[in-house]
């Protein structure tokens, strides 16, 4: 007699170890791009906020220079016809300007009086109560109101389009970059006093006309929504030797 042999059922083990592979590999890819994008967002984040913070730093410059009536490149700020903002020159629409004279620091300190804000054009009022307005939106807000701060190269006619900072280039509302400048005088018989006496040949002596140190904020806002940067400094302009 002949046996005839019958093949033997399938037990399912290889369609069951398959489907665990594929499973571990859908696992092993979907974590690989989940990782790819967390690091993508903290390099974007973080590309974000030193764009802002070169932006501040450029605005904190700038503001030097229209405090010291000067271009970018270090010359007289010489106005350009039909844009008398720059370099403030005194007309109807530039009422403001950084004093070269004592007499002047109570003429402008009383105009801007005149203002909510403290500040008109970038040039401000000591400010008084909580110096960080920048923490309150209600503040800040109408602080980045237009005639309120000043923009990057608004005064000093620094050329946007040579910047590469993208930042500074955006000039739409409630964008970009500002900077304001505290006018803060000071008792005049501190001007040509000795400010630091550790030692006797460790005498800071400052020759300040008018006598008068100047605060300034600049805030830079990135691109991604919750980027700002804010940096304060201080600058005294020295008198020029006669």
């Amino acid at each position: 007699m002949k046996y005839i042999s019958r093949p033997q059922k399938q037990k399912g083990i290889s369609l069951f170890v398959v489907i665990v592979i594929v499973l571990l590999s859908t696992l092993l890819s979907l974590w690989a791009s989940r990782s790819a994008l967390f690091n993508e967002l903290i390099v974007g984040n973080d590309a974000d906020y030193q764009r802002a913070f070169e932006a501040a730093q450029a605005l904190i410059q700038d503001a030097e220079f229209d405090i010291r009536g000067s271009r970018p490149d270090g010359t007289l700020c010489v106005p350009v016809a039909g844009t008398p903002a720059i370099c403030r020159v005194p007309d109807a629409s530039n009422t403001v300007w950084f004093p070269n004279e004592d007499k002047e620091v109570t003429e402008l300190l009383h105009e801007l009086t005149a203002e909510s804000t403290g500040c008109r054009n970038g040039i401000c009022l000591k400010r008084t109560g909580n110096q960080d307005f920048w923490a309150d939106t209600a503040t800040l807000t109408s602080m980045i109101a237009a005639g309120v701060g000043a923009r990057y190269g608004q005064y000093t006619g620094a050329e946007k389009g040579n910047v590469s900072n993208t930042i500074l280039n955006n000039a739409t509302a409630g964008n970009g970059g500002w900077y304001w400048v505290e006018v803060m005088p000071y008792d005049p018989s501190a001007g040509n006093g000795a400010i630091i006496t550790s030692g006797a040949n460790s005498n800071l002596l400052l020759n300040i006309v008018p006598r008068v140190v100047y605060r300034i904020t600049a805030v830079a806002r990135g691109l991604k929504p919750g980027t700002q940067v804010v940096l304060q400094s201080t600058f005294v302009r020295q008198k020029k030797k006669d």
